[in-house]
């Protein structure tokens, strides 16, 4: 990023629920935690963190998300200890100036909140990080780009359940997409910044 570009750094779901000993434990997220609070804490102001927000129950939710929360009913919000909703405490406590954004589903975008509000700011390009790559991460990232941002994904500040599923990710993410998105290290972009 060079000083003329106004940019957000997009922290994806670096919550407890997915490092703690949860069904959703993701083990990869321990690896990525310190290039995450890194780059969130030298760019607190710029940094949006979000956060998946599970139902109250498996019945507030319709079409395929309800056989989803029937099948993981202990990850409603109504089994689910409310603090392990939040993020991790290390990025917590740069909260403000980094904001959080919640969200119900995969994507960020579904609401056109996010969006407008980097809008507003003048936002032109997102630097992504967090996880799981497959999921929650790509749904961010495919969306930034369908929106027109000019997008740089943390290739080591990115993380998931599986080393295959994440390798097929970053393959695609450099090849299909390496037009309108850029893979790099986070030392790579912190130089820049």
């Amino acid at each position: 990023m060079n000083g003329a570009t106004n940019w957000r750094h997009i922290c994806v779901d670096m919550q407890r629920m997915f490092a703690e000993d949860t069904p959703w434990h993701v083990p990869w997220m321990d690896g990525v935690k310190d290039q995450v609070v890194e780059v969130s804490s030298r760019h607190a102001a710029k940094t949006i963190f979000t956060r998946f927000i599970p139902p109250l129950r498996a019945e507030d939710v319709d079409g395929a998300w309800k056989p989803y929360y029937e099948k993981w009913w202990m990850m409603t919000r109504e089994h689910l200890p409310e603090n392990l909703v939040d993020i991790l405490p290390e990025l917590r406590q740069l909260v403000p100036p980094a904001r959080i954004f919640d969200k119900p589903r995969y994507s960020p975008w579904l609401d056109g909140g996010l969006n407008a509000t980097l809008r507003e700011d003048g936002v032109t390009s997102l630097v992504i990080s967090g996880g799981e790559t497959d999921v929650c991460v790509l749904a961010t990232m495919l969306g930034a780009i369908d929106l027109g941002y000019h997008t740089v994904v943390l290739d080591d500040a990115i993380c998931g359940s599986a080393d295959e599923t994440h390798e097929a990710a970053l393959k695609i993410f450099g090849g299909r997409f390496s037009v309108q998105l850029e893979l790099v290290s986070t030392e790579a972009f912190l130089t820049r910044t």
